[in-house]
């Protein structure tokens, strides 16, 4: 503020304008194996789509994490993933033909998946297309006069070009008069012919060329970069034509698809676009390519070259079964920020060494924050011996108890009934999986304040039918358990049928509703109180915190999610004592709503004579 002397105006703004910001509850996070994708880094997927594109499809050895995050994605559209170290290794560059110094390509990321990737490049117009042999340059065809079926050509030339030859390029063989065939060269040998001024030429084609009529002496014969139909020039000076391919059909379903392509990039370290951002190979590759990556330590591409690369060597790593606890717990580590991961669930997937995982991320992550769910599945083999469901009832019910009698107790973590049959489209067949993903999903979809069990919103996606469907009676020793049992009923579908946490005493805490509700406001309300930092604690101050406060908690109770509330924030609680420390002071007391878990329906039979209101009131 300007001092003034003399006589004038100042203006000053008092800014009172704050609210209590929305809170996100929908974020959903999970850590397991997945087949491609980024290791031990934090990914935020939208769909299931994008989960199989990032992260790979499902196979046989991860396929319970995957259909996990599948699940959840099915009712929420936010999912954190973490794709743990499970040991696999990148598949890296084969180089099929050059003439030149080799150099390596390898996979973006560890996994058989970069097997499937081929990188092919060009770097100059003579080696994107070239003129091998015209009418006249041939001194002898070697094949049958006037018919040519055949997969290979042998032929004697004055040329030598052989040096522009690769496997891999498409060799164009015709004249005008008999029409061209395109055929990919799948081997070339180059030999001089002693005593002579020729050089003798086997070409293997990768399929038979037929010519049925014409004279043989008269082909043309030229080569060209197996992907010049791709582009619509050669690459200029100093810069190349990339693709990088499918080369087996794993990524896209069909062999041969350009995954990507990089037209006229730069060789030159130091090269930038119109746009200024940069356009050395390497540069744009390493920081744009989802499939391939260039190692530092790799010999430069050079001018004048063309070269076919197959990936190869990618290994898989160890399955969702066998992963140490240890690579999966440092992936989970990553959501133990608040500040940096919103987050308000979290995803067991599948249980790795009984409950020492959920116990784990009960402990290190839940109870740490303090403001996400964890969602729990019993191990598979509580409900199954391999694909096969238990025959014992009793034996499944035990199971489940004993899981969950060695889980930490914790009202941040909720524990459903185990595993739905559903089908893989990536396999054509159906899977066993976890529930957990599910279970958080229908939290995901409702306020916080309400129950996600139930025949409202409790329906479960993307099932055929339950390892275990309990009876009345099993699901009264298991929810006695905090275990939430799901159910299938005739002509209702199935649903969750149960909303206890794993409190393990009674409290208003012990439903998921009232753990989800203090979770959103004291998340809210702690965001806001931040921006009183460094204030004065005074009347204006304290009575500044309960405008913000109460207008959010009667939003709250509107919405039915809580009966009533109170603020006090004043010198009752700031005393001069508190003020003397630097503290502010505030008790928000709140009544949550409670849900229905039970239900009584009382049918009184009377006499003719009697009046209703005689009998409303009493107890029966």
């Amino acid at each position: 503020m300007v001092f003034s002397v003399s006589p004038s105006v100042t203006v000053r703004e008092v800014d009172l304008t704050s609210n209590i910001p929305a809170i996100a509850s929908n974020q959903g996070a999970i850590a397991g194996v997945f087949n491609w994708g980024p290791v031990n880094e934090v990914t935020m997927v939208t769909s299931e789509a994008e989960l199989s594109d990032v992260f790979g499809k499902p196979t046989d050895t991860n396929y319970e994490t995957f259909f996990a995050s599948a699940d959840f994605l099915a009712y929420s559209n936010q999912l954190y993933v973490v794709r743990a170290d499970n040991g696999a290794t990148k598949a890296t560059a084969t180089i099929i033909a050059s003439n030149t110094v080799s150099y390596d390509f390898e996979a973006k990321y560890p996994g058989t998946i970069g097997n499937a990737v081929s990188v092919s490049y060009v770097t100059g117009p003579t080696q994107y297309s070239q003129d091998l042999f015209a009418v006249g340059d041939m001194e002898e065809v070697v094949a049958n006069t006037n018919i040519f079926n055949t997969s290979s050509i042998v032929f004697k030339s004055l040329l030598n070009v052989g040096a522009s030859i690769n496997i891999g390029d498409v060799v164009v063989i015709g004249n005008d008069s008999v029409g061209y065939q395109n055929i990919i060269l799948s081997d070339v040998d180059v030999a001089p012919v002693a005593n002579t001024s020729y050089y003798e030429y086997t070409l293997t084609l990768g399929s038979r060329y037929t010519l049925s009529e014409g004279d043989i002496a008269s082909l043309k014969i030229s080569r060209q970069w197996a992907y010049a139909y791709t582009v619509e020039r050669a690459p200029g000076t100093g810069s190349a034509h990339i693709v990088v391919v499918d080369r087996t059909g794993e990524i896209s379903g069909v062999a041969g698809t350009i995954l990507e392509r990089y037209i006229d990039a730069s060789l030159t370290t130091t090269s930038t676009a119109a746009d200024g951002t940069p356009n050395y190979y390497r540069d744009i590759i390493n920081d744009t390519s989802s499939w391939v990556a260039i190692p530092s330590t790799s010999a430069d591409i050079i001018a004048n070259q063309v070269e076919y690369l197959n990936m190869a060597a990618g290994t898989a790593g160890t399955s969702e079964t066998a992963i140490s606890f240890g690579s999966i717990a440092l992936a989970y580590d990553l959501f133990k920020n608040a500040e940096q991961y919103d987050i308000a669930f979290i995803l067991q997937g599948k249980a790795n060494g009984g409950t020492n995982l959920a116990n784990y991320i009960i402990s290190n992550i839940v109870e740490y924050r303090k403001d996400c769910v964890l969602f729990i599945s019993p191990e598979k083999s509580s409900v199954l011996s391999g694909n096969n469901v238990l025959s014992s009832r009793n034996e499944i019910i035990n199971n489940m108890i004993s899981y969950r009698n060695n889980l930490q107790s914790s009202s941040y973590w909720f524990l459903d009934s185990g595993y739905k049959y559903r089908y893989d489209k990536y396999n054509n067949k159906f899977r066993w999986v976890p529930l957990n993903g599910d279970m958080a999903g229908l939290a995901a979809r409702i306020d916080p304040w309400e129950s996600p069990a139930g025949y409202k919103r409790g329906i479960i996606k993307n099932v055929v039918k339950l390892a275990f469907n309990p009876n009345k009676a099993e699901r009264d020793r298991l929810y006695g358990k905090d275990i939430n049992s799901v159910i299938s009923q005739s002509g209702q579908g199935t649903l969750l049928f149960g909303d206890k946490t794993g409190l393990g005493r009674p409290s208003a805490f012990d439903r998921i509703n009232v753990r989800r509700l203090f979770i959103v406001v004291e998340k809210a309300i702690a965001t806001v109180s931040a921006s009183l930092l460094f204030d004065f604690n005074d009347e204006f101050t304290q009575t500044e915190f309960r405008n913000l406060v109460e207008p959010f908690l009667r939003d709250v109770r509107g919405k039915r999610g809580i009966t009533d509330f109170r603020v006090v924030s004043d010198a009752r609680v700031n005393t001069p004592d508190v003020v003397d420390r630097n503290i502010f002071r505030a008790n928000i007391f709140i009544k949550p709503a409670r849900t229905i878990n039970y239900i009584e329906l009382t049918f009184v039979a009377t006499r003719t004579g009697i009046s209703f209101e005689e009998l409303v009131g009493q107890q029966f």
